[in-house]
């Protein structure tokens, strides 16, 4: 069985918005509206087989040397089969070619991403300036990152995990 991992097109977002309904009804991913997919097309990896997307997940990039890896998913079919661990990969590569030194996320899942080497941690993992400067984003994903207040009723209670790149 060969999984193809490739970034992600327009023509996937309806495939994604599936993967993404499945998990946020579990609430073990934030919801997002069909319209951010689609402006945030470029920064999606999607796994497929036989043509078929099968998994997600996508690269946010807060800063010059910060960035968040989101959305992180595999059909529940596909579970156990090493291809969320092959999208991460990927996304870990699309980091560093960006010149990104830091990737964090806010999951459950802390033993998968304890296998590609990310470590808990508490609070911003960023100077008060980039902080200072975070504070500025629309950005809900940065809110939650930044642990503020405003967000609290819509986090999922995860746990922050970094990885030096």
């Amino acid at each position: 069985m060969s999984v193809l991992v490739r970034g992600a097109k327009t023509s996937d977002i309806k495939k994604i918005r599936l993967i993404v309904d499945t998990y946020a009804s579990e609430r073990k991913l934030l919801s997002k509206e069909t319209v951010t997919l689609y402006e945030n097309v470029q920064e999606f990896t999607v796994a497929e087989f036989n043509g078929e997307v099968i998994g997600c997940g996508a690269l946010h990039v807060l800063w010059e040397d910060l960035a968040e890896v989101r959305t992180v998913a595999v059909i529940k079919e596909w579970q156990g089969k090493k291809v969320g661990h092959e999208i991460l990969e990927n996304i870990l590569s699309k980091a560093k070619e960006l010149g990104v030194k830091k990737v964090f996320c806010l999951t459950f899942e802390t033993k998968f991403f304890g296998a590609h080497g990310f470590t808990e941690i508490q609070g911003a993992p960023v100077e008060p300036d980039v902080y200072a400067q975070l504070l500025r984003s629309y950005d809900e994903g940065i809110a939650e990152f930044l642990d503020l207040e405003s967000v609290k009723p819509n986090t999922l209670g995860n746990t922050r995990m970094l990885k030096i790149l």
